[in-house]
């Protein structure tokens, strides 16, 4: 339905910017370089579970639309939201959100520009950020023979949304290190401006990583291949995963929000990256997305959160 809805709109928004719609964010060209503009909407109902704290909301709202920002090789400059709320909502709850609001700023290093409010019949924040940067990254810009690299790991965030909502029984440790990434993820922003300068294509993990990498494929028009066995996964997704009888693959590959960046780079930029990252594939020519797993080549199903269809 997601899909059918942005599709419906893009038949008529014949008018846009420099770079066309479809990327982590929109782009407007000056002289200096880009303009990177990006707007992402969170709703209680869908997007926070009863275990995150307000002042959590509040910095998450805030990472969503940086870590768009970051994915487009850009540093942020700016930040504006506008926030619905239904009638005699809890004051103390919005004074949450705005302290996690205000540490989000500080911690990015971002101002707030602007901001609205409003009447709603759910609690409602869609923030807007801005970002400079003077080399764009995109989905599109993939080439033969690139390395697929990731950020840090994958799979916490669902995970820890699983353990949750189960309710399972694992240790303090597991529990803490799956909701660090559930409840307060962080954008990559200072990877986004060195990936600028060496990477091709780029995006954030915010609705899973292989809907993510099936897009990188289409937009650039090439196959991207893909090792199991070096999928970045920590044990606590393992745990969780063995306990619940999923397949702890799978789970990482779905795992929304995770907020990584997935990146294509040639080989011979990798020396020049000063942070971590894991290499898990290559692009070749051709279509689509597969996964090598025990000696099999099989396509990537996609996986990953789609708003306005079933859990």
């Amino acid at each position: 339905m997601e899909r059918e809805i942005i599709e419906l709109f893009m038949r008529h928004l014949k008018l846009q910017g420099d770079l066309p719609l479809g990327d982590d964010a929109g782009a407007i060209k000056l002289k200096s370089g880009w303009l990177v503009v990006t707007n992402d909407m969170l709703v209680r109902t869908t997007d926070v579970p009863d275990i995150m704290a307000p002042e959590q909301v509040g910095f998450k709202i805030f990472t969503m639309n940086v870590s768009d920002v970051a994915a487009m090789g850009a540093t942020p400059i700016g930040f504006l939201f506008s926030i619905g709320v239904p009638r005699d909502f809890e004051m103390e709850y919005l004074e949450g959100i705005s302290r996690g609001i205000a540490k989000a700023s500080e911690f990015y290093r971002t101002p707030i520009i602007s901001a609205d409010t409003n009447e709603a019949c759910d609690l409602i924040i869609d923030g807007i950020a801005l970002g400079k940067t003077k080399r764009l990254l995109t989905r599109s810009g993939a080439k033969i023979g690139d390395l697929v690299c990731v950020t840090g790991d994958i799979g916490r965030a669902l995970a820890g949304l699983k353990a949750y909502f189960e309710n399972l029984e694992v240790g303090e440790r597991t529990r803490k290190a799956l909701y660090e990434k559930l409840l307060e993820p962080k954008a990559r922003v200072r990877e986004g401006q060195i990936l600028s300068k060496y990477a091709n294509a780029a995006i954030d993990i915010s609705d899973g990583m292989s809907k993510e990498l099936h897009l990188i494929a289409e937009m650039s028009g090439v196959k991207i291949l893909v090792d199991a066995e070096k999928l970045p996964i920590r044990e606590e997704v393992f745990e969780v995963a063995e306990l619940l009888e999923l397949d702890p693959i799978e789970v990482a590959l779905a795992s929304g929000e995770e907020f990584e960046l997935i990146f294509t780079i040639s080989e011979g930029h990798l020396e020049k990256l000063d942070f971590d990252f894991t290499v898990i594939g290559m692009i070749e020519k051709g279509e689509g997305v597969y996964l090598k797993r025990d000696e099999k080549l099989e396509r990537m199903p996609i996986l990953g959160w789609e708003h306005l269809t079933k859990p």
